[in-house]
């Protein structure tokens, strides 16, 4: 069980310390999300919008980098236990074409 509660469950998608690893870097997204939220709360001079952008462009970032370390774990996982070359290939081209599309 992971800390925030959720049940890993065992597969070929990631590994469990792959899941772990990724669960708790969204983990400290949310946190980001949550500081931003009440930054915009108690904005009350225009200053204060500078300081909510800021906190927004770190929580993107942060968010970005969970989508790469996705990505590469995904890669890691499922190229390696490919049957052979082709197979190896086709689950490489799957993953080109999810970059391609969401990054």
């Amino acid at each position: 069980m992971a800390e925030n509660g959720l049940r890993i469950v065992e597969g070929r998608a990631l590994t469990p310390q792959q899941k772990k690893d990724l669960l708790n870097r969204l983990a400290r997204v949310e946190g980001q999300l949550r500081g931003v939220q009440k930054l915009i709360a108690l904005a009350a001079e225009p200053s204060d919008c500078d300081a909510v952008a800021q906190q927004m462009a770190a929580a993107r970032k942060a968010l970005d980098r969970s989508f790469v370390q996705l990505l590469a774990a995904t890669m890691t996982a499922q190229t390696a236990d490919a049957a052979d070359l082709n197979q190896a290939k086709e689950r490489a081209a799957h993953l080109a074409a999810l970059l391609e599309k969401f990054a």
